[in-house]
């Protein structure tokens, strides 16, 4: 690959390798009702039920917003259902449904082939570094970059707050 006339080779840039990374577990896992990223969420889910919506964004890494977003659309396909959390009555906490217990036993085994063709792309001796050295960025994730903002996630459209108008006071008889 030839070098760009700022010195940026992508073929050498983390960031875009792992980019690729990424589109190979995707292509792996393939076409299904549900993404990679949501089989992840039913995932942890179903790893211990009644988890609240901030243990699922430290066990997913998912921003806090997109995962709102994303267990309440799961929710409405009836993948997830939602209620008062034990421990914290001010949050919500997680749980899956029949359809969602559904969909994970569907999506679980696409979910093993996408691991084992992504490993069988290594030679065995690096498979297991390869692991450790993807532990390490996932925990690496889990700290703030100190100089640096965090990226914004993309959302695929912008949602505006809708104006309520003020209540009018309640009459005192």
């Amino acid at each position: 690959m030839s070098e760009r006339e700022d010195g940026y080779v992508l073929s050498k840039s983390p960031c875009h390798l792992l980019h690729r990374a990424q589109q190979l577990a995707a292509d792996r896992f393939g076409a299904a009702d549900i993404t990679l990223r949501q089989f992840a969420v039913l995932a942890a889910v179903s790893g211990r039920s009644g988890q609240t919506q901030t243990d699922l964004v430290n066990a997913t890494g998912i921003d806090r917003s997109t995962l709102a977003d994303m267990i309440l659309r799961m929710e409405e396909r009836g993948l997830l259902s939602r209620g008062r959390s034990a421990e914290d009555g001010r949050a919500k906490s997680v749980a899956l449904t029949a359809g969602g217990r559904s969909a994970l036993a569907t999506a679980a085994p696409r979910a093993r082939q996408a691991d084992e063709a992504i490993m069988a792309a290594l030679p065995r001796g690096k498979r297991a570094p390869f692991l450790e050295t993807l532990r390490a960025l996932a925990e690496a994730a889990d700290e703030p970059a100190p100089d640096v903002k965090p990226a914004r996630t993309r959302k695929s459209s912008p949602k505006k707050k809708k104006k309520v108008a003020p209540r009018a006071k309640k009459a005192r008889r």
